[in-house]
């Protein structure tokens, strides 16, 4: 099927699924929200279609009143001038086009479990993990998310040894999974007298958010321990078992959950985080190919790849993925200017993408 017929066929369906839904025919309730999300996905995609038909049928009639010898000078000239613009134009609009025919990731429009630790450096990098938790938490200010602190482990001093967040809102998994990876600072300590620069590092994980109906995980397959909570230096703040510790056997993967005095309330929280990493794990291995396509475009969250480095005596946040620096780390910090990379790195991947296409 080449290009034209794919559109084609692309507009034929958004016509019968507009006579789907005008209540035509009975059906589920799953269906109703299944076809009507369909729906919705093509109608930007059928926008781009007939803009792009548009400006090539304006291209066609426009050659032909260039070509015509009884067309009036002025008239031809004007034609020429309408017939340039439209011609430099149009690979916009295909470019436009083919971005929105790529394969969509169908976790792209979920939410997001985000996941921040301190790594080499000490009490500077824990400092610096609980930078990136605010960046993140004002970030998702400007997004209009909701944030929700799963579990979070402090060092006392304003440090963040490990944080856990849900980030709620449509989309935020499509932009916030270019963050996985490790970020790495440069700036001088406040207790270095000598003024000497220390280079520490964090390492962010984002997962998407899994729900039930994504995966069901059976009880034969989870093992549940439940302990005391500890608090610093491993005493005791809790004088009943309600922290959490969930095994899945299958995989290894261990999630633990303390911060509630609830024992049900850690349990679900718990869960939350599991149900998202083991999403995550799934999907990697159902679809290896995107998965290494992906982690040699933006990362996958091994904790050996640096993303980023955020050099404070310089004011500067370099990108190593895209080669992109930008002076502005007072106002990435603060979240008003992250979308500048993440949008940056988003061209990227779709450039690749179109790349491996053609």
């Amino acid at each position: 099927m080449n290009l034209d017929e794919r559109l084609d066929a692309i507009v034929a369906r958004l016509d019968e699924l507009s006579d789907l839904l005008s209540g035509q025919h009975n059906m589920s309730s799953d269906e109703l929200v299944r076809l009507s999300k369909e729906y919705s996905e093509l109608k930007p995609v059928i926008a781009a279609i007939k803009t792009l038909r548009a400006a090539e049928s304006e291209v066609g009639d426009l050659a032909e009143m260039i070509a015509d010898q009884d067309t009036d000078g002025d008239m031809r000239a004007l034609a020429e001038e309408e017939f340039q613009a439209l011609k430099e134009k149009i690979p916009k609009l295909d470019g436009k086009l083919k971005i929105l025919l790529l394969p969509k990731d169908e976790a792209d429009e979920k939410s997001a479990i985000l996941e921040i630790r301190a790594g080499t450096g000490g009490g500077e990098a824990a400092l610096f993990a609980a930078n990136l938790m605010r960046m993140y938490q004002r970030y998702s200010e400007e997004k209009k998310w909701r944030t929700d602190v799963i579990s979070l482990s402090e060092t006392g001093i304003g440090g963040v040894k490990e944080v856990i967040m849900e980030i709620g809102g449509r989309g935020a998994f499509a932009r916030l999974k270019y963050e996985s990876g490790v970020h790495r600072v440069q700036r001088v300590p406040e207790t270095e007298a000598s003024g000497r620069i220390h280079t520490s590092a964090a390492t962010v994980a984002v997962l998407p958010e899994a729900q039930e109906v994504d995966l069901v995980i059976a009880d034969k397959d989870l093992r549940v321990d439940v302990y005391r909570a500890s608090g610093p230096g491993g005493q005791s703040v809790n004088t009943t078992d309600s922290a959490v510790r969930l095994t899945h056997l299958p995989t290894g993967i261990v999630v633990t959950q303390q911060d509630e005095k609830s024992q049900h309330k850690n349990r679900a929280k718990a869960l939350k985080v599991m149900r998202a990493r083991l999403y995550d794990y799934e999907r990697q291995a159902l679809d290896a190919e995107r998965a290494e396509t992906r982690r040699g475009q933006v990362g996958s969250g091994d904790r050996s790849e640096r993303i980023r480095t955020y050099n404070f005596p310089q004011a500067r946040v370099t990108d190593h993925r895209i080669n992109l620096t930008l002076y502005k780390l007072d106002k990435i910090l603060s979240g008003e200017a992250l979308d500048e990379i993440i949008d940056e790195l988003l061209n990227d991947e779709q450039t690749r993408r179109l790349a491996q296409t053609d």
